[in-house]
């Protein structure tokens, strides 16, 4: 793991914001928020990720990056994570003011046995875990309240995306980061549900299933890489392959091209081939199924 270069941190004791700043022993940001901290931790590719652990009572000067173990997506620099902080430390307050409640439960659901464990939001909402998954299971009189276009007749909604439709419908019961998370949610995944519920379109970048679907459209006829590694055979390219479209499948027609290395990246849904100066290829192959299938 590569660490970040010895510089200094602005260290603080827990303001008003909740937050405890500081740097870590191994020259990350840190931060405490109640009983978790977190860790602007570098990754290999120069971006950063957020990682926290619980109940670290140690001072923050002592922290190292094999304290932190869950992991919680990109951030993209220290102003990001002290923004992303003070909005944990809120989030954490309007917790502590919602009425949530931890039951014992024994039922089935969509994901297997509940564990026992289910939290409580309000009458008719309650979120069940199981062994591999969860999520929210809606009374019929509280999933009657849900838009047509996202609800469930069974009214269970999975832990993954579908329990910010939970969020949307019953926001008094949620804080001000579920909410927004919630929000991208929905954009992201049922945006013509999310257009139609707020009255306006997404503009590009508002929604990566409406993004995805207007990429999809653009490059229908382009050939699309599906698989990429660096040649072994030709230093400093990297051997692709491509389909119409990036579709995938057994009949399905591949053809192979050589991308400078430097300029190969996947970007948001895919790599594009230009055909005027990626060249189709049909030399020896470092992928293991093209091997004995060149010209």
């Amino acid at each position: 793991m590569t660490m970040l270069p010895s510089q200094s941190f602005e260290v603080s004791a827990p303001d008003a914001s909740g937050v405890e700043f500081g740097g870590s022993a191994d020259g990350m940001a840190v931060a405490r928020v109640g009983d978790l901290v977190f860790a602007m931790v570098p990754s290999r590719d120069g971006q950063y990720f957020l990682a926290s652990a619980w109940r670290v009572s140690r001072p923050l000067a002592e922290l190292k990056r094999d304290d932190f173990y869950s992991h919680h997506g990109s951030v993209e620099g220290e102003p990001a994570f002290r923004n992303r902080m003070i909005e944990q430390a809120g989030h954490s307050r309007e917790l502590g003011l919602l009425s949530r409640q931890t039951v014992r439960v024994t039922c089935s659901t969509p994901w297997g046995p509940s564990q026992g464990g289910a939290t409580v939001y309000a009458d008719g909402i309650v979120c069940h875990t199981t062994a591999g998954h969860g999520g929210f299971r809606l009374s019929d009189a509280r999933n009657a309240r849900v838009h047509p276009m996202l609800r469930t007749d069974g009214g269970w909604y999975e832990e993954d995306a579908a329990w910010a439709i939970v969020a949307l419908t019953f926001p008094d019961l949620f804080t001000t980061y579920e909410r927004k998370c919630a929000d991208k949610t929905i954009r992201d995944s049922w945006p013509d549900a999310w257009e139609t519920i707020f009255g306006r379109p997404l503009a590009p970048g508002e929604s990566y299933e409406k993004d995805a679907q207007a990429f999809a459209r653009e490059h229908a006829g382009d050939w699309i890489v599906t698989a990429a590694l660096r040649s072994d055979h030709h230093p400093g390219m990297t051997e692709v392959i491509a389909t119409i479209g990036g579709r995938r499948g057994e009949r399905v027609e591949e053809r192979r091209f050589l991308v400078p290395s430097d300029e190969y990246a996947v970007g948001r849904f895919g790599f594009v081939i230009d055909e005027v100066r990626h060249a189709i290829y049909e030399g020896c192959s470092s992928f293991a199924a093209w091997r004995g299938r060149a010209a």
